[in-house]
């Protein structure tokens, strides 16, 4: 055999039949996922953001390390890390999203300004800019720009549900200018939507006071002083109306969350329904906040049904 640069085409395959030894057949399609680690996409005074992206690709697909551009493109689910809006430990789902990752879907986990260095709505613009950074260079992460989801789970998934109600790409909070960050669609894993029932957060015993995580997230201010007017502004179902212009939304919530009850979803899912917009809620029979529940395969098929279905709307 020549030694030179082969095609996989033209390189000739080993096929001696040896003695005892099984051959496993492959079909070209099975799936391996590449991690990039900690790519960063912006810089907001001073504080540098990352995002750990998932990529799968197969040997009929290809993948390229390090390449401007990939041979081919998937849809794109951009999921933010929950943290009670402080300091992310990004990495508590990596191996629950690289589940979805393994069915064809880039994924990408999003770091946000935490509420020690940036008030609301801070976390859903870095989570807009998470978007648009990766529409900007979807060629060499292998995205589909046309077809990409915004996702999130407690303080993400409030911040996934803002990053669907700001449409803030002509402002100044848009870090590419020229560049949208909108989704097809919205996934909320039980998020921390609302804070106006005083059992919002049922373990929480400084609900809304400064010191609190939604208090800490609006500028450790009280959000029940002034008829609540703080905490209407940081509760999504207080913000949406009949002219609200937001992408179709699945949500999931424990019915047993200790730390985000399941009545805000509820709020927010009948609050969508009522003015006209597209929602699903499914909820996890004693599920307590996060868990391998959210990630079973029956879960799994739903957020993929979900997601294809506003890919074909689109």
């Amino acid at each position: 055999m020549e030694v030179r640069r082969y095609t996989y085409e033209e390189f000739p395959e080993f096929n001696e039949t040896i003695e005892n030894v099984k051959v496993i057949e492959t079909t070209g399609d099975e799936i391996q996922v590449h991690y990039l680690h900690n790519v960063e996409y912006a810089e907001v005074n001073g504080t540098k953001l990352h995002l750990q992206i998932l990529i799968p690709a197969s040997r009929k697909t290809g993948f390229v390390p390090f390449a401007e551009t990939q041979p081919f493109s998937l849809p794109c689910f951009v999921f933010v890390q929950g943290s009670g809006w402080m300091p992310q430990y990004v990495f508590a789902n990596l191996t629950n999203i690289a589940k979805l990752s393994r069915r064809g879907y880039v994924c990408a986990i999003v770091e946000y300004r935490h509420s020690g260095i940036a008030y609301f709505p801070a976390q859903a613009c870095d989570a807009l800019n998470a978007v648009r950074f990766l529409r900007k260079n979807a060629a060499r992460y292998a995205i589909d720009p046309e077809r990409m989801i915004l996702a999130g789970d407690s303080s993400g998934g409030h911040t996934a549900v803002w990053g669907g109600l700001l449409h803030n790409d002509e402002s100044e909070q848009n870090l590419f200018p020229g560049v949208s960050a909108e989704v097809k669609g919205i996934v909320n894993y039980y998020g921390s939507v609302s804070v106006m029932a005083p059992d919002s957060n049922p373990q929480t015993v400084n609900h809304c006071l400064p010191d609190s995580p939604e208090g800490r997230v609006m500028g450790n201010r009280n959000l029940l002083e002034d008829d609540m007017k703080l905490a209407k502004v940081l509760s999504a179902e207080c913000n949406i109306d009949e002219n609200t212009k937001i992408a179709p939304m699945l949500i999931f919530h424990g019915t047993k969350d200790r730390t985000v009850n399941c009545t805000g979803s509820v709020k927010l899912y009948e609050r969508l329904k009522e003015t006209g917009h597209d929602a699903t809620l499914y909820l996890v029979k004693g599920a307590d906040h996060g868990g391998p529940e959210f990630w079973k395969e029956e879960i799994l098929d739903i957020v993929e049904s979900f997601m294809k279905k506003c890919f074909e709307r689109a």
